[in-house]
């Protein structure tokens, strides 16, 4: 089975996990499995009510570049106008008074995600991310992506390329959180996330998450569990080092010349 690989990155992202449509909508630490098949869902162009048995199969290994801070905004909707529009109720009539809510946001996060799967899925996503029927977006409509959002359609091992190849991001706060840039020397502790449990003797934190999506009916929407095993991973700082060439650049390269990359690798066999 091949794979692509998503860098997840933006202003604002919001990966609700437990929250359905409350005073407070949440966001989880991390892209939930239930946000990514709906990106995958939407650039198909899959109706809400659509089977998501075609995602069944895919298995998505996330490596926290930035957790990002967390944000919350404050939102009001339907003050100041005539009851008749104001927010409707599940019963049919109108709530009468503005509607409060808090939005909880994560703020200059980043996550690449390697998505395995059989191969002719991954083409078929992969195809229709290039020409979304519908814009891919970070857990809500006002979070777009930054670009490049594919950072490979295809690649024979893309945890592999987690681990070796994709540029890592700085931290956002380095010089108030008084992070120092380790030497070419050292290695870089990373925070990932597997769906499968790591080999024997790895340490790992079992995490479990609501996210795994049943339906995307309006109406019906619902998720099961499924368990994560949390790792530190410890990657080569040359993913850190820019030289003079910013991180944008190096993802661009990354994303656009992948037989240059490979070249390189072949002769330090």
């Amino acid at each position: 089975m091949r794979g692509l690989l998503l860098r997840l990155a933006g202003p604002l992202q919001s990966w609700g996990e437990r929250s359905a449509f409350s005073a407070v909508r949440d966001t989880a630490p991390f892209p939930t499995r239930s946000g990514l098949t709906g990106i995958f869902a939407a650039a198909e162009g899959l109706p809400r009510g659509a089977s998501l048995q075609g995602y069944a199969e895919l298995e998505f290994t996330v490596r926290i570049d930035r957790p990002g801070v967390l944000l919350t905004d404050f939102h009001t909707v339907g003050g100041g106008f005539p009851t008749s529009r104001t927010a409707a109720t599940s019963g049919g009539k109108n709530k009468g008074d503005a509607v409060i809510t808090r939005r909880h946001y994560l703020a200059d996060a980043v996550f690449v995600v390697a998505v395995t799967g059989p191969d002719q899925r991954i083409d078929e996503i992969a195809a229709a991310l290039q020409q979304p029927h519908w814009a891919p977006y970070l857990g809500r409509r006002s979070c777009v992506p930054d670009e490049p959002f594919v950072l490979r359609p295809s690649v024979a091992d893309p945890v592999a390329e987690l681990l070796h190849h994709v540029p890592l991001s700085l931290p956002h706060t380095d010089e108030r959180r008084g992070w120092t840039r380790p030497e070419a020397t050292e290695t870089v502790p990373i925070e990932f996330l597997w769906e499968q449990p790591p080999p024997k003797g790895q340490d790992a934190v079992l995490l479990t998450s609501h996210d795994h999506p049943v339906t995307f009916a309006p109406h019906q929407r619902a998720h099961s569990k499924r368990h994560l095993y949390r790792t530190v991973e410890h990657l080569p700082t040359a993913l850190l080092h820019h030289g003079n060439r910013t991180l944008h650049e190096r993802l661009v390269d990354y994303a656009t010349h992948p037989a240059a990359d490979a070249a390189p690798r072949e002769r330090t066999a």
